[in-house]
């Protein structure tokens, strides 16, 4: 949360990025894509954008 301290994230955006690191996974289901399309997940030094099922 402290990386996107200029774009506010909330609970729920937090909990679906963690949840996305551990199952490394990078495909997310929201209507929220808006968030998602700033929002990267990280492995290992890179930072890979989310894809956005809605």
């Amino acid at each position: 949360m402290e990386q996107y301290a200029d774009h506010p994230m909330d609970l729920a955006d937090a909990s679906l990025i963690v949840a996305a690191e551990l199952l490394h996974s990078n495909n997310i289901f929201t209507l929220d894509w808006h968030d998602f399309e700033t929002y990267r997940i990280r492995r290992g030094h890179r930072h890979i954008k989310f894809e956005v099922i809605s």
